[in-house]
């Protein structure tokens, strides 16, 4: 990956993290560095699922992919995590 594939990545995976917070709010706070992990992991969980489907190549996708991703993440993770811990 390319020095700028990766910054790529990053502002997408920012503007998806933020996205996916404002669609699915949370009690926790996230700060930044959490918020631009989970834009990018939902990005390549995105491209995963649309490869999955036969939409895509299975690369890390765009912004919309990104924030599919990354509301399924945060759905799984209080599905699973949170409700555990209580």
């Amino acid at each position: 990956m390319t020095l700028f594939g990766l910054l790529r990545l990053l502002l997408i995976g920012a503007i998806a993290g933020v996205l996916a917070k404002f669609f699915y709010p949370q009690r926790r706070r996230m700060d930044w560095p959490d918020t631009i992990g989970l834009g990018v992991a939902g990005s390549v969980f995105g491209g995963w699922i649309g490869q999955l489907l036969h939409m895509g190549s299975g690369k890390p996708g765009g912004i919309f992919t990104a924030t599919i991703g990354a509301l399924l993440l945060l759905f799984l993770y209080n599905r699973f995590i949170v409700q555990r811990r209580r």
